[in-house]
Protein backbone atom coordinates (compact mmCIF):
# COMPACT_ATOMS: atom_id res chain seq x y z
CA UNK A 1 0.00 0.00 0.00
CA UNK A 2 1.20 3.63 -0.77
CA UNK A 3 1.10 6.24 1.65
CA UNK A 4 2.13 9.59 0.92
CA UNK A 5 2.92 12.75 3.09
CA UNK A 6 0.68 15.83 2.61
CA UNK A 7 3.14 17.80 0.54
CA UNK A 8 3.22 14.97 -2.12
CA UNK A 9 -0.44 14.55 -2.07
CA UNK A 10 -1.19 17.87 -2.73
CA UNK A 11 -0.90 17.14 -6.74
CA UNK A 12 -1.48 13.63 -6.80
CA UNK A 13 -4.77 13.32 -5.32
CA UNK A 14 -8.24 14.48 -5.84
CA UNK A 15 -10.85 14.85 -3.09
CA UNK A 16 -13.91 16.16 -1.97
CA UNK A 17 -15.38 17.13 1.44
CA UNK A 18 -18.33 19.12 2.98
CA UNK A 19 -19.55 19.00 6.74
CA UNK A 20 -17.79 17.59 9.28
CA UNK A 21 -19.19 14.24 11.02
CA UNK A 22 -17.77 12.53 14.09
CA UNK A 23 -17.92 9.08 14.15
CA UNK A 24 -16.78 8.63 17.87
CA UNK A 25 -17.35 10.97 20.68
CA UNK A 26 -15.22 13.57 21.76
CA UNK A 27 -13.29 13.98 17.89
CA UNK A 28 -10.97 16.88 18.10
CA UNK A 29 -9.47 15.83 21.67
CA UNK A 30 -6.20 15.33 22.55
CA UNK A 31 -4.20 12.74 22.43
CA UNK A 32 -5.40 9.23 23.08
CA UNK A 33 -6.68 7.58 20.29
CA UNK A 34 -5.64 8.09 16.14
CA UNK A 35 -7.80 11.04 14.52
CA UNK A 36 -8.85 9.62 11.55
CA UNK A 37 -10.89 11.65 8.36
CA UNK A 38 -12.15 10.03 5.45
CA UNK A 39 -13.25 11.93 2.36
CA UNK A 40 -16.67 9.81 1.36
CA UNK A 41 -19.59 8.16 3.21
CA UNK A 42 -18.49 4.70 1.99
CA UNK A 43 -14.99 5.13 3.44
CA UNK A 44 -16.14 6.41 6.28
CA UNK A 45 -18.53 3.47 7.42
CA UNK A 46 -15.83 1.16 6.19
CA UNK A 47 -13.37 2.79 8.28
CA UNK A 48 -14.97 2.95 11.12
CA UNK A 49 -16.37 -0.73 11.06
CA UNK A 50 -12.55 -1.69 11.00
CA UNK A 51 -11.48 0.62 13.96
CA UNK A 52 -14.28 -0.20 16.35
CA UNK A 53 -13.99 2.40 19.56
CA UNK A 54 -9.73 2.43 18.98
CA UNK A 55 -9.60 5.90 16.53
CA UNK A 56 -12.27 8.97 16.07
CA UNK A 57 -13.50 9.02 12.73
CA UNK A 58 -14.91 11.96 10.84
CA UNK A 59 -16.56 12.00 7.43
CA UNK A 60 -15.82 14.88 4.94
CA UNK A 61 -18.31 13.69 2.92
CA UNK A 62 -22.68 14.25 4.54
CA UNK A 63 -24.71 11.11 3.23
CA UNK A 64 -26.45 12.24 0.15
CA UNK A 65 -23.69 14.52 -0.98
CA UNK A 66 -22.25 13.95 -4.30
CA UNK A 67 -18.16 13.79 -4.03
CA UNK A 68 -17.85 15.08 -7.50
CA UNK A 69 -18.54 18.43 -6.77
CA UNK A 70 -17.78 20.04 -3.46
CA UNK A 71 -17.09 23.41 -1.69
CA UNK A 72 -14.96 22.27 1.34
CA UNK A 73 -15.69 25.59 3.81
CA UNK A 74 -14.08 26.00 7.23
CA UNK A 75 -15.50 22.96 8.67
CA UNK A 76 -13.30 20.64 6.32
CA UNK A 77 -9.88 22.57 7.48
CA UNK A 78 -10.57 22.20 11.12
CA UNK A 79 -10.83 18.42 10.56
CA UNK A 80 -8.15 18.16 8.67
CA UNK A 81 -5.78 20.18 10.45
CA UNK A 82 -5.99 17.65 13.88
CA UNK A 83 -6.35 14.56 11.51
CA UNK A 84 -3.37 11.82 11.86
CA UNK A 85 -4.78 9.92 8.65
CA UNK A 86 -6.51 11.14 6.10
CA UNK A 87 -8.43 8.24 3.56
CA UNK A 88 -9.10 8.82 0.34
CA UNK A 89 -11.12 7.13 -2.22
CA UNK A 90 -8.46 8.50 -5.25
CA UNK A 91 -8.64 7.54 -8.94
CA UNK A 92 -9.63 11.03 -9.43
CA UNK A 93 -12.85 11.17 -7.55
CA UNK A 94 -12.16 13.99 -4.73
CA UNK A 95 -10.66 16.73 -7.62
CA UNK A 96 -10.55 19.70 -5.34
CA UNK A 97 -9.16 18.63 -2.53
CA UNK A 98 -5.27 19.48 -2.72
CA UNK A 99 -5.74 23.32 -1.91
CA UNK A 100 -8.09 22.39 1.39
CA UNK A 101 -5.00 20.30 2.22
CA UNK A 102 -2.24 23.00 2.03
CA UNK A 103 -4.76 25.80 3.62
CA UNK A 104 -5.20 22.98 6.48
CA UNK A 105 -2.02 22.38 7.80
CA UNK A 106 -2.56 18.94 7.82
CA UNK A 107 0.46 17.14 8.61
CA UNK A 108 -0.38 13.08 8.49
CA UNK A 109 -0.32 10.91 6.26
CA UNK A 110 -2.62 9.97 3.43
CA UNK A 111 -4.17 6.92 2.50
CA UNK A 112 -4.97 6.24 -1.53
CA UNK A 113 -7.41 3.37 -1.47
CA UNK A 114 -7.33 2.66 -4.90
CA UNK A 115 -3.89 2.07 -4.69
CA UNK A 116 -4.51 -2.00 -4.93
CA UNK A 117 -7.04 -2.21 -7.26
CA UNK A 118 -7.09 -2.83 -11.04
CA UNK A 119 -9.13 0.31 -12.24
CA UNK A 120 -11.05 0.90 -15.07
CA UNK A 121 -9.55 3.39 -17.38
CA UNK A 122 -11.75 6.57 -18.52
CA UNK A 123 -14.27 5.28 -21.06
CA UNK A 124 -13.43 2.12 -20.56
CA UNK A 125 -16.67 -0.84 -21.34
CA UNK A 126 -16.41 -3.83 -18.93
CA UNK A 127 -15.87 -6.62 -20.80
CA UNK A 128 -18.59 -8.48 -19.54
CA UNK A 129 -18.68 -11.21 -21.68
CA UNK A 130 -16.21 -14.07 -23.12
CA UNK A 131 -15.44 -14.06 -27.03
CA UNK A 132 -16.54 -9.67 -27.61
CA UNK A 133 -12.54 -8.77 -27.28
CA UNK A 134 -12.15 -10.26 -31.09
CA UNK A 135 -15.37 -8.50 -32.72
CA UNK A 136 -15.45 -5.36 -30.62
CA UNK A 137 -11.11 -4.99 -31.70
CA UNK A 138 -11.56 -6.33 -35.39
CA UNK A 139 -11.79 -2.77 -36.81
CA UNK A 140 -8.14 -2.11 -35.14
CA UNK A 141 -6.72 -4.91 -36.78
CA UNK A 142 -7.85 -3.22 -40.11
CA UNK A 143 -6.84 0.41 -39.45
CA UNK A 144 -4.57 0.55 -41.95
CA UNK A 145 -6.99 -0.95 -44.59
CA UNK A 146 -9.22 1.58 -43.62
CA UNK A 147 -7.16 4.86 -43.15
CA UNK A 148 -8.88 6.56 -45.92
CA UNK A 149 -12.71 5.51 -45.09
CA UNK A 150 -15.55 8.26 -44.62
CA UNK A 151 -15.56 8.86 -40.24
CA UNK A 152 -18.96 7.63 -38.96
CA UNK A 153 -18.64 9.86 -36.08
CA UNK A 154 -21.52 12.02 -34.73
CA UNK A 155 -21.34 15.49 -36.37
CA UNK A 156 -19.12 14.13 -38.92
CA UNK A 157 -20.76 11.54 -41.63
CA UNK A 158 -19.69 11.51 -44.69
CA UNK A 159 -16.21 13.23 -44.36
CA UNK A 160 -13.24 11.90 -45.76
CA UNK A 161 -10.05 11.16 -42.99
CA UNK A 162 -8.90 14.42 -44.37
CA UNK A 163 -11.53 16.77 -43.75
CA UNK A 164 -12.42 14.66 -40.36
CA UNK A 165 -8.23 15.24 -39.14
CA UNK A 166 -8.69 19.02 -39.93
CA UNK A 167 -11.61 19.63 -37.58
CA UNK A 168 -9.72 17.85 -35.26
CA UNK A 169 -7.06 20.59 -35.99
CA UNK A 170 -8.74 22.88 -35.41
CA UNK A 171 -10.42 22.41 -32.17
CA UNK A 172 -14.16 21.52 -33.46
CA UNK A 173 -13.06 17.80 -32.13
CA UNK A 174 -15.84 16.02 -29.51
CA UNK A 175 -15.52 12.59 -28.21
CA UNK A 176 -17.75 9.88 -28.91
CA UNK A 177 -16.76 6.94 -26.66
CA UNK A 178 -19.54 5.43 -24.63
CA UNK A 179 -20.29 8.30 -21.74
CA UNK A 180 -18.51 11.24 -22.75
CA UNK A 181 -20.67 11.52 -26.52
CA UNK A 182 -20.42 15.31 -27.77
CA UNK A 183 -17.22 16.50 -25.30
CA UNK A 184 -14.55 18.59 -26.35
CA UNK A 185 -11.42 16.65 -26.00
CA UNK A 186 -10.21 19.32 -23.19
CA UNK A 187 -13.44 18.14 -21.67
CA UNK A 188 -12.89 14.66 -21.69
CA UNK A 189 -9.40 15.08 -20.40
CA UNK A 190 -10.04 16.69 -17.17
CA UNK A 191 -12.63 13.88 -16.31
CA UNK A 192 -9.58 12.24 -15.43
CA UNK A 193 -7.91 8.46 -16.45
CA UNK A 194 -9.92 6.32 -14.80
CA UNK A 195 -13.25 5.40 -13.57
CA UNK A 196 -13.55 5.99 -9.71
CA UNK A 197 -16.34 4.41 -8.56
CA UNK A 198 -14.37 1.52 -7.11
CA UNK A 199 -17.14 0.34 -4.12
CA UNK A 200 -19.83 -0.23 -6.62
CA UNK A 201 -17.69 -3.86 -6.66
CA UNK A 202 -17.11 -5.33 -2.96
CA UNK A 203 -14.08 -7.24 -3.76
CA UNK A 204 -12.67 -3.50 -4.08
CA UNK A 205 -13.83 -2.40 -1.48
CA UNK A 206 -12.24 -5.40 0.68
CA UNK A 207 -9.49 -3.97 -0.97
CA UNK A 208 -9.87 -0.69 0.27
CA UNK A 209 -10.27 -2.31 3.80
CA UNK A 210 -7.13 -4.03 4.12
CA UNK A 211 -5.37 -1.05 2.97
CA UNK A 212 -7.30 0.92 5.70
CA UNK A 213 -6.23 -1.76 8.28
CA UNK A 214 -2.84 -1.73 7.16
CA UNK A 215 -2.49 2.14 7.54
CA UNK A 216 -3.89 2.74 11.00
CA UNK A 217 -1.72 -0.18 12.24
CA UNK A 218 1.22 1.60 10.79
CA UNK A 219 0.44 4.39 12.90
CA UNK A 220 -0.56 3.11 15.95
CA UNK A 221 0.49 -0.33 16.41
CA UNK A 222 -1.02 -0.62 19.99
CA UNK A 223 -4.83 0.09 18.50
CA UNK A 224 -6.61 -2.83 18.60
CA UNK A 225 -8.31 -3.54 15.60
CA UNK A 226 -7.58 -7.18 14.59
CA UNK A 227 -10.10 -8.76 15.95
CA UNK A 228 -13.01 -6.14 14.67
CA UNK A 229 -11.13 -5.58 11.29
CA UNK A 230 -10.97 -9.55 10.27
CA UNK A 231 -14.84 -9.26 10.91
CA UNK A 232 -15.96 -6.91 8.97
CA UNK A 233 -13.59 -7.86 5.89
CA UNK A 234 -15.30 -11.53 6.63
CA UNK A 235 -18.53 -9.47 6.45
CA UNK A 236 -17.81 -8.19 2.80
CA UNK A 237 -16.33 -11.67 1.97
CA UNK A 238 -20.15 -12.67 2.32
CA UNK A 239 -21.68 -9.79 1.01
CA UNK A 240 -19.56 -9.96 -2.50
CA UNK A 241 -21.17 -13.74 -2.47
CA UNK A 242 -24.86 -13.02 -1.59
CA UNK A 243 -24.51 -10.66 -4.36
CA UNK A 244 -23.17 -12.95 -6.97
CA UNK A 245 -25.70 -15.50 -6.27
CA UNK A 246 -28.47 -13.17 -6.36
CA UNK A 247 -27.35 -11.68 -9.22
CA UNK A 248 -27.01 -15.11 -11.10
CA UNK A 249 -30.51 -15.57 -10.67
CA UNK A 250 -31.05 -13.46 -13.86
CA UNK A 251 -30.22 -14.61 -17.28
CA UNK A 252 -26.51 -12.49 -18.44
CA UNK A 253 -28.66 -10.81 -21.34
CA UNK A 254 -31.43 -9.75 -19.00
CA UNK A 255 -29.25 -8.00 -16.62
CA UNK A 256 -29.48 -4.36 -17.79
CA UNK A 257 -28.90 -0.80 -16.13
CA UNK A 258 -29.56 2.16 -17.17
CA UNK A 259 -28.98 4.88 -14.34
CA UNK A 260 -28.32 8.67 -13.39
CA UNK A 261 -24.27 8.90 -14.49
CA UNK A 262 -21.50 6.05 -15.49
CA UNK A 263 -21.15 4.43 -11.69
CA UNK A 264 -21.62 1.57 -11.91
CA UNK A 265 -18.52 -0.03 -14.36
CA UNK A 266 -17.00 -1.78 -11.46
CA UNK A 267 -20.45 -3.90 -10.94
CA UNK A 268 -20.24 -4.27 -14.50
CA UNK A 269 -16.85 -5.77 -14.87
CA UNK A 270 -17.43 -8.03 -11.51
CA UNK A 271 -20.72 -9.59 -12.44
CA UNK A 272 -21.94 -9.61 -15.94
CA UNK A 273 -24.08 -6.92 -15.75
CA UNK A 274 -24.54 -4.42 -18.67
CA UNK A 275 -24.83 -0.45 -18.15
CA UNK A 276 -26.81 -0.05 -21.31
CA UNK A 277 -26.46 3.91 -20.97
CA UNK A 278 -26.80 6.54 -18.06
CA UNK A 279 -28.71 9.90 -17.81
CA UNK A 280 -25.81 12.08 -17.88
CA UNK A 281 -22.98 11.39 -20.37
CA UNK A 282 -19.87 11.50 -17.78
CA UNK A 283 -18.37 9.82 -15.07
CA UNK A 284 -19.17 13.34 -13.40
CA UNK A 285 -22.56 13.67 -11.60
CA UNK A 286 -22.62 17.36 -12.54
CA UNK A 287 -22.14 16.99 -16.12
CA UNK A 288 -25.46 18.10 -18.71
CA UNK A 289 -27.26 16.03 -20.68
CA UNK A 290 -27.43 16.97 -24.87
CA UNK A 291 -30.97 16.46 -26.73
CA UNK A 292 -28.73 14.35 -29.20
CA UNK A 293 -27.81 11.91 -26.04
CA UNK A 294 -31.11 11.95 -24.66
CA UNK A 295 -32.26 10.61 -27.86
CA UNK A 296 -29.90 8.09 -28.16
CA UNK A 297 -30.16 7.22 -24.62
CA UNK A 298 -34.15 6.48 -24.98
CA UNK A 299 -33.56 4.74 -28.36
CA UNK A 300 -30.95 2.33 -26.75
CA UNK A 301 -33.54 1.70 -23.96
CA UNK A 302 -36.58 0.60 -26.70
CA UNK A 303 -33.96 -1.40 -28.24
CA UNK A 304 -32.85 -3.70 -25.61
CA UNK A 305 -35.71 -3.84 -23.58
CA UNK A 306 -34.19 -2.76 -19.94
CA UNK A 307 -37.02 -2.20 -17.42
CA UNK A 308 -35.84 0.23 -15.85
CA UNK A 309 -34.37 3.82 -15.08
CA UNK A 310 -32.54 4.31 -11.73
CA UNK A 311 -32.09 7.63 -10.06
CA UNK A 312 -29.76 8.41 -7.83
CA UNK A 313 -29.70 9.06 -4.02
CA UNK A 314 -27.49 12.32 -4.64
CA UNK A 315 -28.55 13.64 -8.02
CA UNK A 316 -31.96 15.33 -8.94
CA UNK A 317 -34.13 12.74 -10.41
CA UNK A 318 -36.25 15.28 -13.25
CA UNK A 319 -33.58 14.30 -16.41
CA UNK A 320 -34.28 10.00 -15.23
CA UNK A 321 -38.05 10.49 -15.03
CA UNK A 322 -38.18 12.83 -18.70
CA UNK A 323 -36.07 9.55 -20.18
CA UNK A 324 -37.47 7.08 -18.50
CA UNK A 325 -40.93 8.92 -19.48
CA UNK A 326 -40.34 8.66 -22.71
CA UNK A 327 -38.87 5.35 -23.17
CA UNK A 328 -41.99 4.11 -21.50
CA UNK A 329 -40.32 2.44 -19.15
CA UNK A 330 -40.37 2.15 -15.06
CA UNK A 331 -38.83 5.11 -13.24
CA UNK A 332 -37.60 4.20 -9.53
CA UNK A 333 -36.26 7.37 -6.76
CA UNK A 334 -36.58 8.54 -3.63
CA UNK A 335 -35.96 5.43 -1.49
CA UNK A 336 -36.07 3.27 -4.40
CA UNK A 337 -33.19 5.28 -5.98
CA UNK A 338 -29.54 3.70 -6.17
CA UNK A 339 -27.09 4.87 -3.65
CA UNK A 340 -24.32 5.66 -5.59
CA UNK A 341 -22.01 8.40 -5.41
CA UNK A 342 -23.09 8.43 -1.37
CA UNK A 343 -24.58 6.48 1.52
CA UNK A 344 -28.19 7.59 2.65
CA UNK A 345 -29.01 9.23 6.35
CA UNK A 346 -28.06 7.04 8.95
CA UNK A 347 -30.22 4.27 9.95
CA UNK A 348 -31.88 4.13 6.72
CA UNK A 349 -31.33 0.97 4.49
CA UNK A 350 -28.36 2.85 2.22
CA UNK A 351 -27.17 4.04 5.81
CA UNK A 352 -23.86 1.69 5.54
CA UNK A 353 -21.61 0.75 2.85
CA UNK A 354 -22.79 -3.42 3.03
CA UNK A 355 -26.41 -2.19 3.10
CA UNK A 356 -26.47 0.09 0.03
CA UNK A 357 -24.89 -2.48 -2.26
CA UNK A 358 -27.70 -4.97 -0.30
CA UNK A 359 -30.39 -2.37 -1.52
CA UNK A 360 -28.76 -1.69 -4.69
CA UNK A 361 -28.46 -5.32 -5.64
CA UNK A 362 -32.30 -6.19 -4.29
CA UNK A 363 -33.70 -3.22 -6.85
CA UNK A 364 -31.79 -4.21 -9.58
CA UNK A 365 -32.57 -8.22 -9.34
CA UNK A 366 -36.30 -7.05 -9.11
CA UNK A 367 -36.52 -5.19 -11.65
CA UNK A 368 -35.23 -7.31 -13.89
CA UNK A 369 -37.99 -9.88 -12.82
CA UNK A 370 -36.41 -12.36 -10.21
CA UNK A 371 -35.86 -12.30 -6.09
CA UNK A 372 -32.31 -12.04 -4.81
CA UNK A 373 -31.42 -14.58 -2.57
CA UNK A 374 -32.60 -13.89 0.91
CA UNK A 375 -30.05 -11.57 2.68
CA UNK A 376 -27.85 -13.84 5.44
CA UNK A 377 -28.00 -12.25 9.03
CA UNK A 378 -24.17 -11.40 9.12
CA UNK A 379 -25.76 -8.85 6.32
CA UNK A 380 -28.74 -7.74 8.21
Amino acid sequence: MRTLTAAGAIGAMALAVTGCAGAANGAGSAGDRLEIVTTTTQLADITSELVGDAAEVTSLLQPGASAHSFDPGPAALGALADADLLIVNGAGLEEWLGDTVEASGFAGTVVDTSEPIDLLEAGEEADAHAGEDEDAHADEAEGEEHAEEAPTEPGHEGETAEEHAEHADEGEETVDEPGHEGETAEEHAAHGEFDPHVWTDPANAILQAQAIRDAVTAADPEADIDASADAYIAQLGELEEWMRASIEQVPVDERLVVTTHDTFGYLERAFDVQVVGTVLPSLDDSADASAAHIDELVAEIRETGAPVVFSENAIDPQLAATIAREAGVELRQGEDALAADALGAEGTPTGTYIGSLVHNTTAMVTAWGAEPLPVPESLS
